[in-house]
């Protein structure tokens, strides 16, 4: 009887630590956990986007501008790959890419802009409509993420990352998105959120 009892205690045992393991891999590893302050922004096609429009949906972040010389037409090309492996993964993901120089990037640069890449507007918005000083401040609020327009430049300083936000618009994860795009990763990543 003693064994019997042993013996179902062990395989007890065994069932709680397979639970555990497959609850821990149902999470993201080392999650950032930054919240995504309230903003209510305007697309290139003049719509509106929120955070509360956002509500319920995986999506992923990044900062660029239309008159960049060095890192946004390659962050672009790369986003715009992860979109096409996305729709070949079925996954539904939002891409959400904010103007670091909105006083210059009209919807209508930005959607000239974007027509630049084989990319579909479909689940991709590109956001402005705001003052320099509110995206400055709203990228480091929410995202952690250096923006930054030197007076008198055309140019502006920016994070070079892709970010993961969760149905709750909590940044889970940062990527790089100008060099070795871990797009393998990221899409592992979203498919552990949408489970």
């Amino acid at each position: 009887m003693g064994e019997l009892k042993n013996g179902f205690t062990i395989l007890l045992a065994g069932v709680f630590v397979i639970i555990m393991c497959a609850c821990g891999n149902s999470k993201i590893k080392d999650p950032l956990n930054y919240d995504v302050e309230s903003f209510s922004f305007q697309n290139q096609d003049k719509k509106t986007v929120s955070l509360e429009s956002l509500k319920g949906e995986v999506w992923i972040a990044d900062f660029i501008f239309t008159n960049c010389t060095t890192i946004c037409p390659p962050m672009t090309a790369h986003m715009t790959e992860l979109q096409k492996q996305l729709k070949k993964e079925n996954l539904d993901v939002r891409i959400i890419s904010f103007s670091v120089d909105p006083e210059n990037d009209t919807p209508k640069k930005l959607k000239k802009f974007a027509n630049n890449y084989p990319l579909s507007f479909e689940n991709w918005d590109f956001l402005t409509g705001y003052k320099q000083k509110k995206i400055e401040s709203f990228a480091l609020n929410s995202f952690h993420a250096l923006v930054k327009k030197p007076e008198n430049e055309d140019q502006v300083i920016h994070q070079n990352s892709f970010f993961l936000v969760d149905q709750e618009g909590k940044v889970m994860k940062e990527y790089n998105g100008v060099t070795d795009t871990p797009y393998e990763e990221m899409i592992a990543d979203i498919k552990l959120l949408k489970n």
